[in-house]
């Protein structure tokens, strides 16, 4: 058995709308092997895990699982691998619970599939997982990947997993406000490996670092750091706290404790969770030795404070209002006359509750050095026996990250105290405080039984709160979201997703701007660059999951338009948990027989994922069947549909049903596209109007003007609006480069454009037949290495029957993608050949610059010559930089006569030197320049 690949999905896939975690798995011989045929298998797993025991599985009750281990021979190792992982991460404080295991379709392969919380956490318990397994089976059974490791102790590993989700996982405090930002349908991202957080998208978006948030002032925190300031500025409003002095070594710390008086405290000037806290220092020797455990910490200023007797209390303040009180008790032992100390703690760590960290809502005690001090000082060892009912604490603070344990006291605090926690956040200027606050009985006014305030704190936790020993848990992650996010204060930008075969950037990039016409600040990914408001802010193929992290991230955005393409959501899914409108333009054969895609029916699988999390409306082509499938996988509020077809019948029940849609309708001046909606008509726009259509006559980019304007009507712009974006949008390089680009300025015109399958040439080929062309129809052609040979061949033929052209030029891409040099244009030739395209007429020429250069000498005036570009900046460039007027070009000029070298024209490449030299030579001996690289 191995694992063949991992495939990390960070948002909604093909398997789940949330991120899960892929291996593909080879059980290779263990395909005969179901658990209950292995030997002592079941036995072994279970012993390891018996909270295997508490999965429901198929059977959808507790002990479901483990049925399917034994009964009817059992269940195979890829699906007991699925429960395993989950049930580490459970056991590393992940709450996770969904899993799949199914065939590829490839005997003995499986894929297994399950949720995770943290990435690498997730991974490390597949892993534990994977050597669990081998640990269990028979050694007859093992074998190539299947070892178990040399030492191998699963229960040292699976601490060193929780260890690891402690440091990689949301600590509680996140973790509650990450589930409080749920509750309230507000996004959320998280933006390093700690717990900086950001909740909202673009322009609304607020951060939180653990629960310091956006809106808490850098003042407020030096303030609260600095205790010396902290004690002066409460002090000076007559609330009450501890007489301290500011030392710097011993011998201050000794003689301010002797100003002050004993019992005094001393702790570190600046640290957290009651590290380097030494209480009730009643000599100067304690004091001293108290000063060097404090320096440790913090370095050599320290804090001498005078001993308040009493119960600690963390008290909780939330924009101003006091949330949660809570007791924290230290962690400690109660005797019982017959165990020692040290078999007192195991007792208390087998507490189920208690685990590493923040694992658990308790943390397991240690008999460390403080509790070891705390011993001595006691008169006491580890193996001391406790008197029946004796306390002994542990621990000098009631941190529970140090083995404490919390009681809830927000219900039965007095008055006076709230009042003074209110005033004393406020004092120090925290939207988020802890005020640790020490009394008898807090139940009392401190005025009556005395009391004092120790410490503010500027990043309080919440684990005592939200997860108490005793008493009511407390809903504090609550208030700060409704603080950051009052009522009525959006949180969410719109986001429109568009997704398909052909025609995703043209749309993408037309939506944006109507949008930005109608005073948008857009967001917006393409196939080539991410773009904030017009501007392109990163270069690349950014049509995934990261580029619309991007996006949201930036804090000028307030609405994201995302070209969503099928290897990002195949690679790691949607970068985005929701959309507002989700759109599919068309499914066709583009990159089939990649990433276990094979079929149309797979591919328009993996693009309904769009529509799937859509939430207002989902968008879908109604002349496209695959397309108008997915209307049944879709819980969008509301599905538009648009068509071509004015007698389309499914959109016209749709119509009279009071949906909405966009329809192409013949007119008297032409084609009109219409809205409908509610049983309003809208006459929109003439399509000769819209610039990108070429006078209506490019009708592959009428149909991405129906989808556009449908998708902008749903995100509820005006109808003007609507109308002055389609009248102010083309198809310039500047615009949409490679999208149908024309060039004029040459005595023959010139379309770049980047189609790269059958359905886009199609499209193409369309377009150029309805233009008058006084000359002759000339075409570039390519196709990408890793595309199948049927729609390769299949391109190849709508040139050769559709396109009228009176000459082909054939190359190859820059990168062939695992073909041949000459490959890509041999297996085109032939297929024009084959279908009727005269051999004469086809010159291949594998370099795509020197075979654009030599299509352009070859045309003449008012010809057409479409390309088929790869390198799109480099054809652009190539051909506005072209200058018919060199003496090369004016020579070769009659090159329809004169020919071009007879192996070329036959369709024989010239050898890969003379076609990768500076210069080629043509049958006369012509010297034609290569174009330089600038």
């Amino acid at each position: 058995m191995k694992v063949t690949e991992r495939r990390v999905y960070r948002g909604p896939n093909l398997y789940a709308h949330f991120p899960c975690i892929r291996l593909t798995l080879d059980l290779e011989a263990l395909e005969d092997w179901p658990s209950a045929k292995i030997p002592g298998f079941n036995e072994a797993l279970t012993a390891a895990l018996p909270s295997l025991a508490e999965h429901t599985c198929s059977y959808g009750a507790a002990g479901g699982f483990l049925r399917r281990l034994r009964e009817d021979g059992g269940t195979w190792l890829g699906h007991v691998l699925e429960h395993v992982a989950i049930e580490l991460q459970q056991r590393a404080g992940a709450h996770v619970t969904f899993g799949k295991t199914r065939g590829t379709g490839k005997p003995a392969h499986y894929h297994v599939v399950f949720e995770y919380e943290e990435e690498r956490v997730g991974l490390a318990a597949a892993e534990l997982g994977f050597h669990l397994l081998a640990s269990c089976l028979p050694a007859d059974l093992r074998g190539g990947a299947l070892v178990v490791p040399d030492g191998f102790d699963f229960r040292a590993e699976l601490e060193g997993l929780i260890s690891l989700a402690q440091r990689r996982q949301f600590g509680p405090s996140t973790a509650s406000l990450v589930r409080a930002a749920e509750d309230r349908d507000i996004p959320w991202l998280r933006l390093n490996d700690y717990s900086l957080v950001q909740f909202g998208h673009g322009r609304f978006q607020r951060r939180i670092q653990a629960t310091v948030t956006s809106e808490t002032r850098h003042i407020a925190v030096e303030i609260a750091s600095d205790k010396e300031q902290t004690n002066k500025i409460l002090g000076d409003l007559g609330l009450p706290v501890p007489r301290q002095e500011l030392v710097r070594n011993a011998r201050e710390a000794v003689r301010a404790a002797q100003s002050i008086g004993f019992p005094v405290v001393v702790k570190p000037y600046n640290a957290n969770h009651g590290r380097g806290v030494v209480l009730d220092l009643m000599t100067p020797e304690q004091v001293e030795a108290g000063y060097q455990t404090a320096s440790q910490v913090t370095g050599r200023t320290c804090i001498v404070e005078s001993m308040i007797t009493g119960f600690d209390h963390r008290m909780l303040v939330v924009n101003g209002e006091l949330v949660a009180v809570s007791k924290r008790v230290p962690g400690h032992v109660v005797g019982d006359g017959e165990r020692t100390i040290a078999e007192l703690v195991d007792v208390v760590n087998s507490d189920p509750r208690r685990g590493i960290g923040h694992e658990k809502v308790l943390t397991r005690l240690e008999l460390d050095e403080q509790a070891n001090r705390l011993l001595a000082a006691a008169g006491h060892t580890r193996d001391t026996v406790l008197p029946a009912g004796e306390v002994f604490y542990l621990r000098s603070t009631g941190n529970l990250s140090t083995g404490g344990t919390a009681i809830d006291m927000t219900d039965t605090c007095h008055h006076d105290n709230r009042e003074m926690a209110k005033r004393a956040a406020l004092a120090i200027g925290l939207d988020v405080a802890g005020i640790d606050f020490l009394c008898p009985d807090v139940t009392k006014s401190y005025r009556e039984v005395g009391g004092a305030i120790c410490e503010v704190n500027a990043a309080p936790g919440f684990r005592m709160h939200v997860a108490p020993t005793e008493g009511t848990p407390r809903d504090v992650a609550g208030p700060v979201m409704d603080m950051l996010f009052p009522q009525g204060t959006p949180a969410r930008i719109p986001i429109a997703s568009v997704t398909g075969t052909n025609g995703k950037t043209t749309t993408a990039r037309m939506l944006a701007h109507i949008h930005k016409m109608s005073g948008r600040t857009v967001g917006l990914t393409t196939t080539d660059g991410v773009y904030v408001d017009g501007e392109r802010t990163f270069v690349g193929d950014m049509t995934g999951p990261t580029s619309a992290g991007m996006v949201l991230r930036d804090p000028t955005v307030d609405l994201a338009v995302l070209e969503t393409a099928r290897g990002g959501i195949l690679r790691a899914g949607l970068g985005f948990r929701d959309c507002n409108v989700g759109c599919v333009l068309n499914i066709s054969d583009d990159h089939l027989g990649l990433r276990g895609v094979d079929t149309l029916e797979q591919l328009a699988e993996v693009k309904r994922v769009v529509v799937e999390v859509a939430r207002d409306a989902a968008i879908l082509n109604a002349d496209d069947l695959l397309c108008l499938r997915m209307a049944d996988h879709t819980k969008a509020k509301r599905i538009g549909y648009f068509t071509m077809n004015a007698k389309n019948d499914l959109v016209r029940r749709h119509i009279r049903a009071g949906g909405m849609a966009a329809v192409l309708e013949e007119g008297i001046n032409g084609h009109m596209i219409t809205l409908y909606d509610g049983g309003n008509h809208v006459p929109l726009m003439w399509t000769h109007l819209i610039p990108a259509t070429v006078e209506g006559k490019a009708m592959h980019n009428v149909q991405n003007a129906l989808a556009a304007s449908l998708m902008a009507y749903a995100m509820d712009v005006k109808i003007d609006n609507i109308r002055q974006g389609l009248r102010t949008f083309d198809t310039s390089y500047f615009q949409v480069p490679g999208r149908t680009n024309i060039y004029d300025e040459l005595a023959f015109k010139v379309i770049l454009d980047y189609g790269h399958n059958p359905a886009a040439v199609r499209a193409m080929v369309d377009f150029v037949t309805r233009l008058d062309v006084a000359g002759r129809r000339l075409c570039v052609l390519s196709a990408p290495g890793d595309r199948r040979d049927e729609a390769i061949v299949e391109m190849a033929t709508i040139i050769a029957e559709r396109g009228g052209f009176a000459h082909i030029f054939l190359k190859r891409d820059d990168d062939p993608r695992g073909r041949g040099p000459t490959e890509i244009p041999d297996l085109l030739r032939d297929a024009l050949v084959e279908h009727g395209f005269p051999a004469e007429n086809v010159t291949v020429i594998p370099d795509e610059r020197e075979c654009i250069d030599a299509a352009l000498r070859f045309a003449e005036r008012d010809d057409l010559l479409l390309i088929f570009g790869d390198a799109v900046s480099r054809c652009w460039k190539q051909v506005t930089k072209f200058d018919a007027k060199r003496p090369e070009a004016k020579e070769a000029a009659p090159a329809a006569t004169l020919g071009f070298d007879p192996g070329l024209l036959s369709g024989v490449a010239a050898s890969e030197s003379e076609l990768h030299g500076d210069l080629i030579e043509d049958a006369r001996g012509v010297r034609l320049a290569r174009e330089s690289d600038d």
